[in-house]
């Protein structure tokens, strides 16, 4: 049996080819592409992913040596369209963690800060708990299931090839950003006006009694008031998170050609 090089080319090509898209999401999704998840980790799902993805994409996959300008356009091409993918994803883990930083801050828990395993900095402890919660939703929901999927129809909306994302699509992502604050905003904002109607107390207190150390008194009843806003504001996280992802999965159709954002 003899192995022609053209022959040998389109068989590595067919496995290594999806491989740079598949672990360009990967690299970047929320939890697989978190850091307390070790490389080889990561590395172990892209070739699994991969070894399944790509006899289903293989027919599609072109011919073209690796070391060749337009395999290194290729490469750049199929890991820029999996780290879109997984970025845009993010935008609503971030949106949680901005979430979680303005009700803290609110409360008076500004100052409770952890590492954030997720993105490597320092978060508050508050933001950590929304961010837990909407992992175990995204995990409950199959929602790493339906991210396999659009990355599955992405190789037959965008085949491999050296041409494939063009500036607008990054505009769009872009735009889609405002959805950190949008979200955020929604999230804290029962926990805003509550809060916010709790200082004006304290400031017509102040004015009525001066020699009253409000500081004092102030700092304990806000953090319980935060506390018990949390507690009865809780539950809406799941189905605004579930909003968010919906909104986010739509915005990759779009991207990827599927339909309408």
């Amino acid at each position: 049996m003899v192995i022609s090089g053209a022959e040998l080319t389109a068989l590595v090509g067919s496995y290594m080819w999806p491989l740079f898209r598949i672990s360009g999401l990967i690299m970047s999704a929320p939890l697989f592409g978190s850091k307390p998840v070790p490389a080889r980790i990561r590395l172990g799902f892209a070739l699994t992913i991969t070894f399944v993805v790509a006899p289903i994409v293989s027919p599609m996959v072109p011919s073209v040596d690796a070391l060749s300008p337009t395999g290194v356009l290729i490469v750049i091409q199929q890991v820029l369209i999996g780290v879109l993918m997984g970025f845009s994803l993010q935008l609503v883990v971030s949106a949680i963690i901005t979430a979680g930083q303005i009700v803290a801050l609110q409360m008076g828990l500004g100052f409770s800060l952890m590492v954030d395993p997720q993105n490597g900095t320092q978060a508050p402890v508050l933001s950590q708990l929304y961010v837990l919660m909407v992992l175990l939703v995204f995990l409950g929901l199959d929602g790493h299931l339906v991210m396999i999927e659009v990355l599955t129809d992405s190789f037959h909306y965008i085949p491999i090839s050296d041409k494939g994302l063009v500036p607008d699509d990054f505009w769009q992502v872009v735009t889609w950003g405002s959805m950190i604050f949008s979200g955020a905003v929604g999230i804290a904002l029962p926990a805003i006006a509550s809060l916010l109607v709790v200082n004006m107390a304290f400031g017509i207190m102040t004015r009525a009694a001066p020699q009253l150390n409000i500081f004092a008194i102030g700092f304990p009843i806000t953090m319980m008031l935060g506390f018990a806003v949390i507690l009865l504001t809780l539950p809406s996280i799941v189905p605004n998170s579930n909003a968010m992802f919906n909104r986010v999965y739509h915005l990759l159709q779009y991207l990827l050609g599927m339909g309408v954002p």
